[in-house]
């Protein structure tokens, strides 16, 4: 694993280890683009201080989501002569690049607490803990999600272009742009069972003291991101020695 980890960093962006610096950037471009589209718009924040900590605050988990698990989705198809290798097992290479992008996601959260901070704003959640939380549960769900889409890629590749397209429907439906519970029953319930709309609210509900909580509920998306991994590593096990074979 430690040798995907090493082989990704040096050839994804520039051939040099320091490019993966370069890789924390764009997450972080992406969200700066989105706060200042929402913030210079003139939208107001409907909890909270700021536009800025808001539209941040649900941003931040969608991105993840989409980030981890559609890397994970390629890294397969990607790296698969790696596979060629006896000791590189399907596992490493999907672990890998989810390693990679958690550390991204990482630097990417520096960057904002510094940006916040820069403008003299707080980034602090109501409850740092369920906040925490709420980034872990992200985190699960995306790599469970990702173990299952790369294993699909791996043997159906267009199958990623597939998936980055449902990342932009995960995206629009997330709520991260707006509050969910506000919306009708009729359309608010069936949203809350987009997984990255859970994520949206978990971490809301740990930021605002007076976020509704009525859509949240941790077990289900505690429950959906351990069976999606379970199923994604039983698929790669079952799958393991053609995905061998064809490396």
């Amino acid at each position: 694993m430690a040798a995907v980890i090493l082989r990704d960093m040096r050839s994804r962006f520039f051939n040099h280890g320091l490019g993966f610096i370069v890789q924390s950037l764009w997450p972080f471009m992406h969200i700066l683009i989105i706060l200042i589209i929402n913030t210079f718009s003139g939208r107001v924040a409907p909890y909270g201080d700021n536009p800025l900590i808001f539209f941040g605050v649900g941003v931040i988990p969608t991105l993840t989501f989409t980030y981890i698990s559609r890397f994970m989705s390629l890294s397969v198809a990607i790296n698969k002569n790696m596979l060629s290798f006896p000791i590189v097992k399907v596992t490493d290479i999907l672990f890998a690049r989810a390693f990679l992008e958690i550390v991204a996601g990482s630097i990417t959260l520096l960057f904002m607490w510094l940006m916040y901070m820069s403008l003299g704003l707080s980034p602090y959640p109501a409850d740092p803990t369920q906040a925490v939380f709420a980034y872990l549960a992200t985190i699960l769900l995306a790599i469970g999600i990702g173990t299952i889409a790369g294993v699909i890629t791996a043997f159906i590749p267009m199958f990623a272009t597939g998936y980055a397209l449902m990342g932009l429907v995960f995206y629009l439906t997330s709520g991260c742009l707006f509050v969910t519970p506000n919306l009708p029953d009729q359309i608010a319930i069936p949203l809350s069972y987009n997984p990255v709309v859970q994520c949206v609210e978990w971490m809301r509900v740990a930021y605002f003291e007076s976020y509704s909580d009525r859509l949240l509920s941790k077990e289900y998306l505690l429950a959906l991101g351990m069976a999606s991994l379970l199923i994604g590593l039983v698929a790669e096990r079952l799958l393991r020695r053609t995905l061998m074979d064809e490396g």
